[in-house]
């Protein structure tokens, strides 16, 4: 018997929209400061490629992200590009004050579904996380402002290890039921395998709506691209990912950090996915990515461009 290829993507969506997080969950990892206009530089080179979601920065202490202190200074710079939507994280009353005031459409907020690591991070229970963000989802809401989530660690915690899928399925519905319009789930050390993405994103699908959930992988492992294939199969339609692979994660020593936007492309466009994202402007949106933060970048496509065939 022979299967085609009908047969074994059936399920994936047409169209997928692709969540830019190089801005913030990029820089907020690399040692150095970029300069604001390098920052700019950047977000303007990803909307040029298409990218129409950009999460621009966070309002979080510049005391605990020195990286992104100049947060509003950023917000202010960004052109006004039809279609193009900035968000930024925002950790608390006073990080939404900040958003409020330079007019951000979208906010983001964040949490873990791990006890031990939410406590690393943040410094609260998961359930005092929660109720920050009742301080800040709702008003939110009233003032016009679409609210994003993270839940980080769902595929594992380099404190506590296997996190219950149960878990991450109850906090995901809880944001949810807050007012967030969609929660990411991240893979935040990189550990996920196939099977193991088919069991949580299965789970959570038996209780929220396709469009309510994206996903966020770290290809730490070598495996995000094999789990957002799995994530497509299952109809998922938006994906997070980092322009180069910038980023990187502070638990997993050598890690080579996000998904890398460039690889996500490449595969959705050789599978017939539309992105509405041109890839040779995303790539040279990755070469200034690296030149702002002075390295090379560990995307596949980022370093090995596309494939063209060459006439004979």
């Amino acid at each position: 018997m022979s299967l085609g290829a009908m047969d074994l993507f059936q399920n994936v969506p047409p169209e997928v929209s692709v969540y830019e997080v190089s801005p913030r969950d990029g820089l907020q990892n690399e040692p150095i400061i970029v300069p604001l206009a390098g920052k700019v530089q950047l977000i303007e080179a990803l909307a040029q490629a298409g990218l129409k979601r950009i999460e621009a920065t966070s309002f979080v202490s510049p005391k605990w992200v020195p990286q992104l202190a100049d947060a509003g200074e950023v917000i202010a710079a960004l052109p006004k590009i039809e279609g193009v939507t900035f968000s930024a994280l925002v950790p608390n009353a006073r990080g939404l004050e900040r958003a409020l005031e330079v007019g951000l459409p979208e906010i983001a907020v964040f949490l873990s579904a791990s006890e031990t690591h939410n406590k690393m991070n943040v410094n609260k229970t998961i359930d005092a996380t929660l109720d920050v963000f009742r301080e800040i989802v709702p008003p939110a809401i009233e003032a016009g402002v679409r609210v994003r989530a993270y839940v980080s660690t769902v595929w594992g915690c380099p404190y506590e290890g296997d996190i219950p899928v149960a878990k991450s399925v109850r906090i995901a519905k809880r944001l949810v039921e807050l007012g967030c319009y969609q929660v990411s789930l991240g893979d935040t050390i990189g550990v996920g395998t196939p099977k193991k993405t088919f069991e949580i994103v299965g789970a959570v699908l038996s209780e929220m709506q396709r469009d309510q959930i994206a996903l966020h992988f770290h290809d730490t492992r070598g495996t995000a691209l094999a789990n957002a294939v799995i994530g497509l199969e299952l109809g998922i339609r938006t994906f997070d990912a980092s322009v180069g692979g910038l980023g990187g994660c502070p638990y997993a020593p050598g890690a080579s950090g996000n998904l890398a936007t460039e690889d996500l492309v490449y595969m959705l466009h050789g599978m017939g996915v539309t992105t509405g994202i041109d890839l040779d402007k995303l790539l040279y949106a990755g070469q200034v990515a690296s030149q702002v933060v002075a390295r090379p970048l560990s995307g596949k496509v980022h370093q090995a461009g596309t494939f063209k065939l060459r006439k004979v």
